[in-house]
C-alpha cells in the first residue's frame, strides 16, 4: 500500500532533522553516524531510524545503539522544536545491513554463474 503524502513529508523532514540532532550530541563516536533512512509507522507514533554500519564493528554498534536510545528524548525534543510539532514519533535506532546482504548475494550469484559456465563449457 502506498504511503500517504503527509507520512512521506514527515519522513523526509525527519531524515534531515535526526542527523542534525545527532550531530549536536557530545559523544564523537555517535555524532558522526550517517542516517540512511527514516520510516514512520502509519500513525506516526513510532519511527525506525536506519543507520549506516559501514565503518562500525559489532561492539561499536552496541555502544551506539544504547547511547542513542538514551539520547532519543533529546533528539525527539529537537525535532519537535525545529518543526513546531506537538509530538514527535518515538525513535527506534537500527543499523541497516541490507546493502551488505545485497553485496553477498551478488557475489554468490556470480559464483553460481561461473560454475554454470564451467559445467556448460
Amino acid at each position: 500500500m502506498d504511503k500517504s503524502i503527509k507520512l512521506q513529508r514527515v519522513e523526509s523532514v525527519l531524515k534531515e532533522l535526526v542527523p542534525e540532532a545527532i550531530s549536536g550530541l557530545s559523544d564523537e563516536r555517535i555524532n558522526n553516524i550517517p542516517v540512511i533512512d527514516v520510516e514512520c509507522s502509519r500513525g506516526k507514533y513510532d519511527a525506525n531510524v536506519y543507520l549506516d554500519p559501514a565503518f562500525v564493528d559489532a561492539e561499536e554498534e552496541k555502544y551506539i545503539l544504547t547511547h542513542l536510545k538514551k539520547a532519543s528524548s533529546f533528539i525527539e525534543n529537537y525535532c519537535k522544536q525545529a518543526e513546531g510539532w506537538y509530538r514527535c514519533p518515538k525513535f527506534h535506532f537500527k543499523f541497516d545491513h541490507s546493502l551488505e546482504k545485497q553485496n553477498q548475494m551478488d557475489v554468490l550469484f556470480k559464483k553460481i554463474e561461473k560454475e554454470l559456465g564451467k559445467a556448460d563449457g
